[in-house]
């Protein structure tokens, strides 16, 4: 597929016959989500997917799960821009936690205004994503996410840097029986307890 030439599809074609494919942006940004709650089991996450994409099911659901990955990575063999960093395991955008950034990018350099708009392709949406100039915070913020901090020799930069991954870093995504632990472990912390019963 190429977004120059090409319609984006709307549909998708499993054992012969077309089905359409719920194409919008938020869709496929509440597919992304989906796939990073820990809380949901593997098998829940493809049904809801299934659901997500698409109004009527397929008979073949594999096929179904196959061309819905297909629209998801716009066309593409592999998934280009996913947040992660060339090479590297570290999430460098969240959907969740930078909704804020990427509002506002999309409002001052487009004219977009998300929140307003009824509707806007998901491989449109990409291509903005990708090519929001530098001086938009969220691609500055991606930047420091991104940043590898081993091949920073100044000491001052490395420093700065080093500072600013801190400061944008995306937190976690914990459990809720984590988050319980975790706070359980603050209380038993705050009041002076022993701790060792809870690890």
């Amino acid at each position: 597929m190429n977004l120059l030439i090409d319609l984006v599809p709307i549909s998708v074609d499993i054992e012969g016959e077309k089905y359409e494919i719920n194409s919008d942006f938020r869709t496929s940004i509440l597919f992304e989500l989906l796939m990073q709650d820990s809380e949901v089991s593997e098998e829940d996450k493809i049904i809801h997917a299934l659901d997500l994409y698409y109004s009527t099911l397929p008979n073949d659901l594999n096929e179904a799960v196959e061309k819905l990955l297909w629209f998801y990575r716009c066309g593409k063999n592999e998934v280009e821009g996913k947040g992660y960093g060339k090479g590297k395991s570290e999430q460098i955008y969240s959907y969740d936690y930078d909704d804020d950034y990427i509002y506002s990018a999309f409002l001052d350099q487009y004219g977009v205004d998300l929140q307003d708009i009824e509707y806007l392709h998901w491989w449109k949406f990409k291509a903005m994503f990708k090519a929001l100039k530098e001086d938009n915070e969220i691609v500055k913020i991606m930047g420091y996410r991104a940043m590898d901090l081993s091949k920073i020799k100044d000491k001052e930069e490395k420093s700065y840097y080093k500072k600013m991954k801190e400061l944008y870093k995306i937190p976690s995504n914990i459990s809720k029986d984590e988050k319980e632990k975790l706070n359980q472990i603050e209380g038993i912390l705050l009041n002076g307890g022993d701790v060792s019963k809870v690890l």
